[in-house]
């Protein structure tokens, strides 16, 4: 891969298959994808001064043809809708530890890397709530 970012639908979505091709192709351990955190605008009339930027921001992995993500009960009930779309992805395990906020999901996912790229644009869409144009890295394959 030479290209680790996307902003726009069409660039992400191939840039998630190109991501899952070379994973698939190198054997490597497992791929990430990361949302960047949302432009926030130079000044805030609310005066909120949280800054975005050190929340942490929204990851999915694929391994093995499994996505795993982690979710907010809000996220969840998202994500449980989103793979009822995608007739051969499965929820296979939902972990929600004490000691954390949320769930962990794991996702069984037997298919293409342009259907695989789909759902993982659609997750950050869909799921996390970003803007069409949100940008996403590839950090890891």
């Amino acid at each position: 891969m030479t290209r680790f970012d996307a902003d726009t639908p069409t660039e992400r979505r191939k840039l998630f298959a190109d991501a899952v091709t070379a994973h698939r192709t190198r054997g490597s351990a497992f791929l990430t994808i990361e949302a960047a955190p949302p432009e926030t605008p130079a000044f805030d009339p609310d005066g909120d001064d949280e800054d975005e930027e050190d929340e942490p921001q929204p990851w999915l992995q694929f391994a093995e043809k499994t996505f795993n993500l982690d979710t907010t009960d809000d996220e969840l009930d998202r994500v449980k809708g989103l793979v009822d779309e995608f007739p051969e992805f499965r929820i296979e395990d939902l972990e929600s530890p004490d000691t954390a906020e949320g769930t962990n999901v794991r996702i069984s996912a037997r298919s293409d890397a342009n259907r695989l790229a789909d759902f993982a644009d659609r997750v950050f869409q869909e799921v996390y709530e970003r803007e069409a144009d949100y940008r996403a890295w590839v950090v890891a394959v």
